[in-house]
């Protein structure tokens, strides 16, 4: 029985990137082929989980995903509309080598320069839907890491939601111009990504939590800190990874 459990868990922690990879493709070629025409709204997240029979975490992979291709924007209270029926070409400025991890620490280097500051923003502008939304994405991120799921997707999500809580758009921009290769263990190879142990994303959320934790206290000064902490943290784990690759 024990054998056959795990088979089956097995199974459905294999088969969320599909579900997700479906869903994404299906609305993608949904709104490519003008049959969501641009200005239009998406279902909404409950009724997408029904029509398509998956959760509500997989909805917000998806929708995600669409969101770093440019052809959806969330609308805070309203809804999530198309804004684009082409996808975005990669701008030069993204054409970075992602199987080195050197170029890597370069983003996350950037991603400090401008995340501190949007979330020190955060703390003081962030409404209270705002708020819960940064909260949501902890507790969706805390769920995929209890189930053995990918978590690429709801990182991304979670400083999204801090960028939005600025409101100042520029910052929402300047992360899905980058896109969910922002988040270093998306870019890694199979072998190096297997390092991302449930200790390894434990310590990651933690510091997801201590950012949220100071945003929601309206804290602008310790969530500046949380999130040099985050990034810099990031950094030096990846360097950490260098020097082992050159040993």
């Amino acid at each position: 029985m024990d054998m056959l459990r795990d088979g089956e868990e097995a199974g459905r922690r294999a088969s969320r990137p599909n579900l997700v990879k479906r869903l994404s493709e299906e609305l993608r070629r949904s709104i490519l082929s003008g049959d969501i025409k641009v200005g239009e709204k998406l279902p909404s997240e409950s009724r997408l989980t029904q029509l398509h029979d998956v959760s509500r975490t997989v909805v917000r992979e998806a929708i995600a995903a669409l969101r770093s291709d440019g052809l959806v924007e969330a609308h805070q209270g309203a809804g999530v509309f198309v804004i684009s029926n082409q996808e975005a070409q990669p701008s030069q400025f993204l054409e970075f080598d992602s199987a080195r991890i050197s170029s890597i620490i370069e983003v996350l280097e950037l991603r400090a320069a401008v995340e501190m500051e949007s979330a020190a923003l955060a703390a003081v502008r962030r409404s209270p839907a705002q708020e819960e939304s940064i909260l949501e994405c902890c507790d969706d991120i805390d769920k995929l890491i209890a189930e053995g799921r990918p978590t690429t997707a709801g990182d991304f999500a979670f400083h999204l939601a801090i960028a939005d809580a600025t409101n100042n758009p520029r910052f929402r921009e300047f992360l899905e111009m980058m896109g969910r290769k922002v988040i270093p263990r998306s870019t890694l190879a199979d072998g190096e990504r297997e390092r991302a142990s449930d200790s390894y994303l434990g310590q990651i959320q933690a510091e997801h939590r201590r950012i949220a934790d100071a945003i929601s206290m309206g804290d602008s000064d310790a969530a500046r800190d949380a999130m040099r902490t985050h990034l810099i943290g990031s950094q030096q784990r990846y360097r950490a990874l260098l020097r082992g690759n050159s040993s």
